[in-house]
């Protein structure tokens, strides 16, 4: 496949993947596959070949490292002229959904057009080859690597008999079934057992996981087949029961348990064990539990608790992070031979030496890891025992395609404000509420048939059942076959009274409809859309936070509600917003370009 020159329109199903992960830089943190573009602010003026390396967000610290030592490496002396290179930040699923679709780089900055690629896993590449082309992904070469493990805070470790007892995912998964949880182990007061993992479409760390659970089921250490993904789906299905959310980076998760660990209940209450790449617990247990790119003069504050590595006694998987010259018409000539001599340098010794001090093991097994692969960080560097191989294609698509139908359901609430403010212009004709309603249908796509979602509008001088100031387009229920019939009521909003913007009484009263018909089996969230500060509510802030605020006692609720706020407009108390998603373990979404609110609502639902 060759990639045209001219951009085209890009589908909406793409744009709400492929072009988040270039878009939505304020909106997501790091981890395993975040969408933030650090280190790839444009070049300097140096007379350089530019190249830029799109990868995903755990390396990026590393990638700019390696960069800077490439200028004074022997591969970098060979070139005619000199070659300057960057990191970007795009997940590998998100990376992989562009690359099979024929168009330009979703950017107008060609800068962040990439010559290179380095996705977590040779898994992406393997799936771009046979979706497009082979010759586009050209010849990838791994050269680090790192291990999917379960990170668990260390008390939780030990009940389970860590680090003296293997465990394995089956030993999670009892927990999961058990009503007793954490009490089945005597600790009652721990309350359910919560797994947090990331949404396989565009993370490597979620597609490794659904895959070690099928190797689980099957008891299998290699040779895993599609009929084994099939003959796998109820236990994964129970595994699955016990996940709080999917997030869309693990960055997002261990931010929030991090700031629990700080500040709260040592996050027992919010998660029990995350699946993530070893390279993340060694950033988080350093302080840097969203993997982003440290400031000179920064400090960084360990963890209260750190997280420790379990690594499944049947075996992990590995993300063994690839790097390629792509084969796309973007890349001239100059790009192609620079790109060839950065990914040959960091095959040396000289740049394998400079991996570990980033959490990533090297290939060359002559460089030491050193002192951060150590007990003291959480990691145990003899481990995994039992290495479980890559599968074929056929076999990666089968998993992910059984994930969407076992994964655990959602019951998600959209709260929308319909205030006199949401008429402003966004500057391509089209108002903010314009924004908003399209963002809203375009995600419909990916709730199934079987997820609940209602949807509210708030205002002043209006009033429902559920309160004043709130209409309500559709009950929280199974959308079913409603999905035509629920775009059409989104475009009714268009032609609403809009007035003034009771926001914290809205929150309130769509927390409490929600928290009453909660349920532990689901995903429970609100959806927050606003552009301004509260200036219509009785509820004051504080008395807000204090009402939905979940417990921060041992244990939690087993059916929590969280919010996850879109801050749009310039006016958005993103301060309030925040305390508002952290306060209910959710997370703030910063749509400050309205042109992009499509785009962020992919990025949350990727959360459910």
């Amino acid at each position: 496949m060759s990639a045209p020159r001219t951009a085209r329109r890009i589908p909406a199903a793409l744009a709400m993947t492929a072009i988040a992960a270039l878009a939505l830089s304020a909106c997501t943190g790091g981890g395993d596959e975040g969408t933030s573009t650090d280190g790839a602010q444009g070049f300097p003026d140096d007379g350089c070949t530019h190249i830029t390396v799109a990868t995903s967000s755990e390396k990026v610290n590393m990638l700019d490292e390696l960069a800077k030592a490439f200028k004074d490496s022997p591969e970098h002396e060979g070139l005619e002229t000199c070659a300057t290179v960057r990191p970007t930040n795009v997940s590998s699923g998100n990376a992989t959904r562009f690359l099979t679709s024929g168009d330009d780089w979703p950017s107008d900055d060609r800068s962040l057009w990439p010559t290179l690629w380095s996705p977590a896993s040779t898994v992406w590449t393997d799936r771009v080859a046979a979706a497009a082309s082979p010759g586009l992904v050209g010849d990838p070469q791994s050269f680090t690597r790192t291990p999917v493990v379960f990170g668990m805070p260390e008390p939780m470790a030990t009940a389970l008999g860590w680090p003296n007892t293997p465990v394995s995912i089956t030993d999670l998964e009892n927990l999961c079934q058990d009503p007793a949880g954490w009490g089945s182990v005597g600790k009652d007061i721990w309350g359910a057992f919560k797994i947090s993992k990331t949404n396989p479409n565009t993370s490597t760390t979620g597609l490794s996981t659904i895959l070690m659970q099928s190797y689980e089921a099957t008891g299998k250490a290699e040779g895993l087949t599609s009929a084994d993904v099939e003959a796998s789906a109820d236990f994964s299905r129970v595994f699955e029961e016990c996940v709080i959310h999917y997030g869309d980076t693990t960055g997002n998760v261990l931010s929030t348990l991090y700031d629990e660990t700080q500040n709260g209940s040592n996050g027992s209450a919010y998660v029990s064990a995350v699946a993530l790449e070893e390279t993340s617990l060694l950033n988080y247990n350093q302080g840097n539990p969203d993997s982003h790119t440290v400031q000179p003069g920064e400090t960084l504050t360990p963890p209260k608790t750190k997280l420790v590595a379990v690594y499944p006694e049947g075996g992990s998987m590995w993300s063994d992070n690839p790097i390629t010259v792509l084969g796309a018409d973007w890349v001239t000539a100059e790009q192609r031979t620079a790109g060839e001599a950065f990914a040959a340098f960091v095959q040396t010794t000289a740049a394998q030496k400079i991996l570990p001090d980033y959490g990533f093991r090297p290939l060359d097994e002559s460089v030491p890891l050193g002192d951060l692969f150590t007990a003291k960080f959480g990691v145990d560097p003899a481990q995994p025992a039992v290495t479980l191989p890559k599968p074929e294609v056929d076999v990666i698509s089968t998993a992910i395609d059984q994930w969407t139908q076992v994964r655990k359901p959602s019951s998600v609430l959209e709260l929308i404000d319909i205030s006199g403010s949401m008429d402003d212009p966004i500057g391509d004709g089209r108002s903010r509420l314009d924004g908003a309603i399209e963002g809203a249908q375009t995600t419909l796509d990916h709730f199934r048939s079987t997820d609940e979602i209602g949807v509210w509008a708030f205002t002043t001088g209006i009033s429902s059942d559920e309160g004043d100031g709130i209409q309500v387009l559709r009950d929280v229920s199974a959308l079913g076959s409603d999905g035509e019939k629920l775009d059409s009521s989104l475009d009714d909003l268009r032609y609403a009274q809009r007035n003034g913007t009771p926001l914290y009484d809205s929150i309130l009263l769509a927390h409490e409809a929600m928290s009453e018909r909660a349920e532990p089996g689901r995903i429970n969230a609100i959806v927050l859309l606003s552009d301004g500060e509260d200036t219509d509510s009785a509820t004051s802030l504080d008395s807000l936070i204090a009402k939905i605020g979940t417990s921060t006692k041992e244990g939690g609720d087993d059916a929590p509600v969280r919010i996850f706020p879109i801050a749009y407009g310039e006016g958005a108390d993103t301060s309030a917003l925040q305390r508002i998603a952290d306060v209910t373990g959710g997370q703030l979404f910063d749509a400050s370009d309205a042109e992009r609110i499509d785009l962020v609502f992919a990025s949350v639902i990727n959360n459910f």
